[in-house]
């Protein structure tokens, strides 16, 4: 029940801060499934704006669908990520609505990578995919299998919104 609680926490605290793109990094919120080997689950992000090609952000992850012969328990199941982003949309000029984002992140697990991108069809709703991928992880001998589900390469798709 704690853990239910904690995850619908940071949903709800999630969408109070939201804003759609339009060319620039105004803040974003991106809610989405997180695919990966032996597990799925939900991705919450939130960015920042700091200027017109730059944000920082969080995101947080929960894996739901776990292999039972992981044995993981809450602690191995969240992630929650510092995000840096460069926004290369306006750059691209591709088309005002869409945004290519590369990135860093630092989590409680790893040191990593993203590299996203992301469409609006209309100011306030849009589409995502995210590719997240460690570059170093804090334990490089990793004895208990459950550690790999967020130390291992993942998809993000979802949805992102404007309030």
């Amino acid at each position: 029940m704690k853990k239910l609680i904690v995850l619908l926490s940071v949903l709800s605290v999630s969408f109070a801060n939201a804003q759609a793109f339009k060319g620039n990094t105004d803040n974003k919120l991106q809610i989405g499934a997180n695919l990966q080997d032996a597990a799925t689950g939900i991705n919450v992000s939130f960015d920042y704006g700091l200027g017109e090609n730059i944000s920082v952000g969080v995101s947080g992850a929960y894996a739901l669908g776990v292999k039972e012969e992981l044995d993981a328990d809450f602690g191995d199941r969240f992630d929650l990520k510092g995000r840096f982003n460069a926004h290369l949309g306006s750059v691209l000029n591709i088309d005002e609505n869409f945004d290519f984002y590369p990135g860093l992140n630092l989590s409680l697990k790893n040191f990593g990578g993203h590299v996203g991108a992301r469409y609006f069809f209309s100011e306030g709703f849009g589409l995502f995919a995210e590719t997240v991928f460690p570059l170093a992880k804090y334990d490089k001998n990793i004895t208990n299998p459950a550690h790999y589900i967020h130390n291992q390469f993942t998809v993000n798709i979802g949805a992102t919104f404007s309030l």
